[in-house]
């Protein structure tokens, strides 16, 4: 049985707060008052959270996943499209990448029988992988941004010198693809050595087996190096065209 935090001892979390907050203060970061904001915002927004999925594993599982994937989704996708402010067409591609990788996770998910269809298990499982692949996303389209403007002379070197864009800037799209996947290969590296996954630590904590956790831990992080790596694939190679115009030269993205 997982031990019951009582409101005492949640109230005296303070303390975490507080050490990053005096550590701006002392360095004159100017953090202070987002530390406290974004300290707030979380709390308050994870308790909501949590009588919301508390109604929703109460309905249905179609109407409940449904509903909440529908969320998650929109906003994966709102915010991970931020990131690529300026490139065309970015918001919808970007929902369109995420429904895509989302439907074929959790197909394998279903197929194969990892889990039931069920809330209290898509929707968890379903949250991690969207959450990092919103990351990814957003990783994938500022780098791409950023290299773009950084290798301009070279890229348009080689389109004058009868270099195709997908030629002119394929150094730059393996970069790219490589820098949004580097976290997550790292991870898999450590993983179990470092640092023990949230979704093992909570199984363990609710009175699963350590070796049933570790199956439901594997299940999870081999689904979520896939939807990194194809999030930034998918990223990558159809948003760098949007840098060239139909004449095959380069252009500039401004922001909106």
């Amino acid at each position: 049985m997982a031990p019951e935090i009582s409101n005492l001892s949640m109230f005296f979390l303070i303390f975490f707060v507080l050490i990053p907050v005096s550590l701006s203060y002392l360095y004159s970061l100017g953090l202070s008052g987002s530390i406290l904001w974004s300290s707030f915002r979380g709390i308050v927004q994870l308790f909501l959270i949590g009588y919301i999925l508390t109604y929703l594993f109460s309905l249905e599982p179609l109407t409940g996943i449904t509903i909440m994937l529908t969320v998650m989704i929109l906003v994966a996708a709102f915010h991970a499209s931020k990131k690529g402010a300026g490139i065309p067409y970015v918001r919808p591609i970007t929902l369109c990448i995420i429904v895509i990788i989302e439907i074929f996770v959790l197909a394998i998910w279903l197929g194969f029988q990892m889990i039931s269809f069920q809330p209290d298990q898509v929707i968890p499982m379903s949250g991690m992988v969207l959450g990092n692949s919103m990351v990814a996303i957003g990783l994938a389209l500022e780098r791409m941004k950023s290299e773009f403007k950084e290798g301009e002379g070279k890229i348009t070197a080689a389109l004058a010198l009868g270099a195709k864009p997908e030629q002119a800037s394929k150094i730059l799209v393996r970069k790219i693809v490589k820098a949004s996947m580097i976290p997550n290969v790292d991870g898999l590296k450590t993983i179990g050595l470092v640092q023990l996954p949230g979704m093992m630590t909570g199984l363990i904590l609710g009175g699963v087996a350590p070796i049933e956790a570790i199956r439901f831990q594997i299940v999870i992080s081999l689904s979520i190096f896939a939807s990194v790596s194809l999030s930034a694939m998918f990223v990558t190679i159809i948003f760098y065209r949007f840098f060239f115009n139909e004449n095959q030269q380069m252009i500039k993205i401004e922001e909106n």
